[in-house]
């Protein structure tokens, strides 16, 4: 018996594809700071994060580096709002420049919205951008996504871990964290969450990688609240200087506690300290004893044995209060022989030469100089790590926040945890990942480099204006002006060498007449065969004086030839 089967009909029926959801990194990947991930799945995506990162060495007169969210701005359309786990710089700190091309709506926890709405008001865009403070535990609707906060540790409170509910299955952020059990401020982080997201079912889990090269666990932030508790008692007759960073509230929380204690009058120096811990104290955040905050002027009022100093500077950084102080160009403050500075931090990588110098100014100058054992890390070790892992049981993991070192070191942690190799995902900023409960694709890049901030201008300094900078750096300059007749091909005036950063004109007059020879002859060479076009006069005057200094010196300054004509 013939069938009548028709074309194209099959039966079985065929497998629909498991639904997709994109992961995109524009910072924050084989990197310390500038965090920002953004999560896609068909017309909906929502931004994780957005922070800056501090320039490099060679970003001569850069301030700040921010994320190019070009992607973000070319699919307006699909972004539903920024979610912020935690209220540090590298975090939050370049809200405001994004907000002004993409205005998203801003959801996060109390403490984390004080902080931005700091950076709202300064740039004028308290008026525009909508802000919803969320609890933790409570889940907001965004798109096709659920997304619930998840209580975390950190050095900062009211910090958080995400869910993200996508069609594609469960994704988890753990935002900045560790697993501490004796918080100074507020509970410990809800472990039975991650539990309970780990019995439904993690997709990806997305964990923090900066301490991951540590074993064991990170010390609980109230082991440094003891710490203090003996230098304020072995230090009883100095003055207390102590710097740490300004958004480490519990740590200013607990240097307060000692002073409150030891009998001490807190003065807080900094303008970001003094911002971060008014909005704390504000937001009931920090605790502040009566009577116990004086004003830096009031300083001189009390004896030094009565006086705890708050500053920022821990990191050496140039304009940072401690830095002043230090280099005695401190308005209110000098250091005084007997003077005791702690540092309570760890050097960020790359800051150690500017610390050491601080400390060497600080010393010179009579100060007792103390930093070690004055800071615990707010990143969780291995074993921290690990127990995240074993929690949420993930399909797939994708170690962020860290250098390409930390991201490798996790990846390998991740794979003793169970994770299968193929489903461990190192990506890079700009990466495209796709993932389903079925598989993990590369799907593309995007645009991620660093935007540079110089001033008020933002991404007007680029690749070319740095290398002129650090050309201009190393070599110096040359300017080689000189006067033409108008509509005639003779020489009325120079050439004159003006040299800047090259050598000291006074004790180089040789060298510089000898330049000015090879200018002129190098003018009337072109001159004689009739050119007239001025590129061409200065490329052959940057030409020739290129290559006669390079002879003579084996310095390459810049030459900057200036025509003027009467």
């Amino acid at each position: 018996m013939k069938m009548n089967i028709k074309r194209g009909e099959s039966n079985k029926k065929k497998k629909e594809a498991a639904p997709s959801v994109k992961i995109i990194p524009l910072g924050g990947l084989e990197q310390i700071g500038m965090n920002i991930t953004a999560i896609e799945y068909e017309d909906t995506i929502v931004v994780i994060d957005c922070g800056l990162a501090f320039p490099e060495e060679d970003m001569l007169g850069i301030d700040l580096v921010i994320p190019d969210v070009s992607y973000l701005k070319d699919n307006i359309e699909k972004v539903k709002g920024l979610v912020v786990t935690h209220g540090h710089e590298d975090h939050i700190g370049a809200i405001p420049y994004v907000e002004k091309e993409l205005n998203m709506p801003i959801y996060t926890t109390k403490l984390t919205m004080g902080l931005i709405e700091n950076k709202l008001r300064e740039h004028n865009l308290m008026n525009n951008v909508k802000r919803k403070v969320v609890k933790h535990g409570q889940t907001i609707n965004l798109g096709a996504f659920r997304i619930e906060f998840i209580r975390s540790n950190h050095s900062i409170a009211d910090s958080s871990g995400l869910a993200i509910y996508t069609p594609a299955g469960i994704l988890v952020h753990t935002g900045d964290f560790k697993v501490d059990f004796t918080p100074v401020f507020g509970e410990t982080i809800d472990l039975q969450r991650y539990a309970e997201l780990g019995k439904k079912g993690v997709l990806a889990l997305m964990a923090d990688s900066t301490n991951v090269e540590r074993p064991g666990f990170t010390p609980s932030e109230k082991t440094v609240g003891r710490t203090f508790d003996t230098l304020f008692a072995e230090h009883k007759k100095n003055r207390l200087i102590i710097a740490t960073f300004a958004s480490n509230v519990d740590r200013v929380q607990q240097i307060i506690n000692s002073a409150d204690k030891y009998g001490r009058k807190v003065v807080i120096e900094g303008r970001s300290m003094v911002n971060v811990i008014s909005t704390a104290s504000e937001l009931g955040f920090i605790q502040i004893p009566d009577n116990t905050l004086i004003d830096i002027a009031q300083m001189k009022s009390y004896p030094d044995e009565q006086i705890v100093l708050i500053t920022t500077g821990s990191q050496g950084e140039n304009m940072a209060a401690l830095s002043r102080i230090a280099a005695n160009i401190h308005s209110k403050v000098s250091i005084k022989p007997g003077d005791t500075v702690i540092f309570s931090s760890s050097p960020i990588p790359g800051n150690e030469k500017a610390i050491n110098k601080v400390i060497n100014e600080l010393e010179m100058k009579g100060a007792n100089v103390i930093f070690q054992d004055t800071h615990v890390s707010g990143h969780a070790c291995q074993e921290e790590l690990k127990l995240i892992y074993a929690l949420t049981k993930p399909q797939y993991a994708i170690p962020v926040h860290g250098e390409f070192r930390h991201l490798k070191r996790h990846s390998e942690l991740a794979m003793e945890m169970g994770v299968a190799k193929e489903n461990v995902q190192i990506l890079n900023n700009g990466t495209v990942l796709e993932l389903s409960t079925e598989r993990a694709r590369i799907a593309g890049r995007v645009t991620s480099q660093g935007i540079l901030v110089d001033g008020l201008g933002v991404g007007d300094v680029g690749n070319i204006v740095l290398r002129d900078r650090q050309h201009l750096s190393q070599n110096g300059l040359i300017i080689v002006v000189v006067t033409l007749q108008k509509d005639g091909n003779y020489l009325v005036a120079g050439p004159d060498i003006v040299s800047r950063g090259f050598v000291y004109v006074r004790e180089s007059e040789n060298l510089m007449d000898e330049c000015r020879d090879v200018v002129e002859d190098a003018l009337y060479k072109c001159l004689n065969n009739n050119i007239t076009d001025w590129g061409k006069i200065k490329t052959s005057i940057k030409d020739d004086l290129g290559d006669f200094l390079w002879k003579r010196t084996k310095r390459n300054p810049m030459i900057l030839p200036i025509i003027t004509e009467v």
